[in-house]
């Protein structure tokens, strides 16, 4: 099959996303007690993930869902009952700082990037959460000169597995459904929604198995390098 993009989730799926969240979650906590909140950092955690289901619980389906700030924001009214917005820029900056820092790519991105590019398909990234944050790290990991369009939900108005994730960069780069790979860690954000608008799924970095129905992807592989064959099948 002769395909002319593949679409890229970003999260997860070109680096490891658990470590610099951790190193995020740690430096805000650090922060925090520099500011004088005194939480040890069990309870720091405690309150980040009630922030956290609250915001998402409001915002399910739309890019402030992630929105650090705003979990932050949530936090400090949970704990002392009224907002400080000062203390919440400071601990969002200081956990996208820290969460930037440890990121990296994993093997045969860039090598992968590279025999796409020359074979002449175009790479984007299809990935949720705000603009500005996700651009930044586009920047940080070096890729910025291998992507030919990022689609964010935040611009999209809705999160994958939304159709329009999928429909408006097709409808950018002028493709059909059949010309598309879609590449992702999320079974149902990244293979769900790529299959229910037709793309070609491929599985990244996920234990899942025994998927059926919508939610099976085309191939699923656990080498990053073996994307390029599947591309070139």
């Amino acid at each position: 099959m002769d395909f002319s993009a593949v679409f890229f989730d970003l999260d997860n799926t070109l680096y490891p996303y658990q470590s610099c969240n951790e190193a995020g979650k740690r430096t805000a906590w650090q922060r925090a007690n520099d500011l004088g909140y005194e939480l040890d950092r069990e309870a720091f955690e405690a309150r980040y993930q009630e922030a956290r289901r609250e915001v998402k619980r409001e915002l399910a389906g739309t890019a402030s869902a992630h929105e650090r700030f705003l979990y932050f924001k949530r936090l400090i009214e949970i704990h002392t009952g009224t907002h400080k917005s000062r203390h919440a820029l400071e601990l969002g900056e200081a956990y996208w700082d820290a969460y930037i820092d440890e990121m990296e790519l994993f093997d045969g991105v860039v090598e992968t990037f590279d025999a796409i590019g020359e074979a002449g398909l175009d790479i984007v990234i299809v990935s949720n959460l705000t603009t500005r944050i996700q651009l930044k790290k586009i920047e940080h990991l070096g890729i910025e000169g291998s992507v030919d369009l990022v689609v964010t939900s935040e611009e999209a108005g809705s999160e994958k597995p939304a159709s329009v994730m999928f429909t408006l960069p097709l409808s950018q780069l002028d493709l059909r459904p059949s010309e598309v790979v879609m590449v992702g860690d999320s079974v149902t954000a990244d293979i769900e929604g790529g299959n229910a608008v037709g793309l070609t799924t491929v599985l990244f970095n996920s234990d899942e198995a025994e998927l059926e129905s919508r939610r099976q992807p085309d191939h699923h592989v656990d080498d990053f390098g073996d994307i390029a064959a599947v591309v070139a099948a």
